[in-house]
């Protein structure tokens, strides 16, 4: 390519990656261009230091939008090489993307489609369960990034998930400052490009009956007609290891994960809310017999016939999440 092309194939990339899911979509990423490769920074003026002390979802969430990158440039035709954590010492700087010769990733690029249709669904699904073997393909996804993805099908195991759920969101309204954090993301200013817009959260009038999943206030999204029991799944992401390594290959896998379950026609909705509370996080690992550590919960599931589709939810524009060359 021409420094030209190589340059407008980046910047479509950056574009695209910035539709990735993030925590109370706070975008908590910034990114430098430079001549055949981007880098990947932390935006740590939006950390969420009540909601996520240890800023286990602000890397998670750039890894998302480090694994979109890769799709968008796969999907433009261009090959990719990845530096992850290239400086160990910047807590900031978590990833360099480099153009290489070569033909794209072929199954990064088969998710291209996928960015603009995927979208965080909170509404209740449909009571039809997911196919095992759409679970194992999601499965196999996560696993090319070297994270364990569990699905809780077994009914005692995901009442014991549920336990762990209800602890999570009862203890989580104690931490100082979380409160604050989720007013000031869910009620943003009039032409805000970040935040969780009510339109993207179901009224309460008519939802399903599983409070310990409402994180956010009630909203103004229809939630669809009630047609028996929710027949979502629990798909927990986790790792070896608990580094900014292993954090950024989980926020790679939810990627990865949601976009093949958009794919598949599945609607999805991250959870962090357990992980996020060190009591809850560490009765998950008991309540699952887990070695691993938890990363990262994802609900999925049919959605419902007579569902609306979702409108997707604000992005900031690239001009204000470039750092200068």
């Amino acid at each position: 390519m021409s420094p030209q092309l190589d340059a407008a194939v980046l910047e479509r990339a950056v574009r695209l990656a910035l539709r990735a899911p993030s925590v109370h979509n706070t975008q908590p990423w910034r990114w430098r261009l430079r001549q055949r490769q981007v880098e990947l920074h932390a935006d740590l003026a939006r950390h969420l230091p009540g909601t996520d002390p240890n800023r286990r979802d602000l890397v998670i969430s750039c890894g998302a939008a480090l694994h979109h990158l890769r799709v968008a440039a796969a999907g433009l035709g261009a090959a990719v090489e990845i530096e992850r954590v290239p400086a160990p010492e910047n807590a900031r700087h978590l990833a360099t993307i480099r153009l290489v010769d070569g033909p794209p990733d072929r199954s990064a690029a088969a998710l291209y489609g996928q960015i603009g249709r995927r979208h965080t669904d909170r509404r209740r699904y449909s009571s039809e369960p997911v196919a095992p073997e759409r679970l194992d393909a999601l499965v196999a996804r996560a696993r090319g990034f070297g994270v364990l993805a569990l699905p809780v099908t077994d009914p005692a195991v995901l009442q014991r998930m549920n336990e762990v759920l209800h602890l999570a969101a009862r203890e989580q309204r104690h931490e100082p400052g979380y409160l604050a954090e989720l007013l000031m993301w869910t009620h943003r200013y009039a032409d805000a490009r970040d935040g969780v817009p009510p339109m993207a959260v179901p009224a309460r009038s008519g939802q399903w009956d599983q409070p310990h999943l409402q994180r956010f206030p009630s909203g103004t999204l229809a939630p669809g007609r009630n047609l028996g029991a929710d027949g979502g799944t629990l798909l927990l992401l986790a790792t070896p290891q608990d580094d900014t390594a292993a954090r950024l290959a989980a926020g790679e896998a939810t990627s990865a994960v949601l976009l093949s379950a958009t794919r598949a026609g599945l609607a999805t909705e991250p959870l962090s809310q357990a992980v996020e509370v060190p009591v809850a996080r560490k009765r998950l690992r008991t309540a699952l017999g887990l070695p691993d550590e938890p990363q990262l919960v994802i609900r999925l599931g049919l959605p419902l016939p007579d569902a609306a589709p979702l409108a997707p939810t604000p992005r900031r524009p690239l001009a204000s999440v470039l750092l200068r060359p």
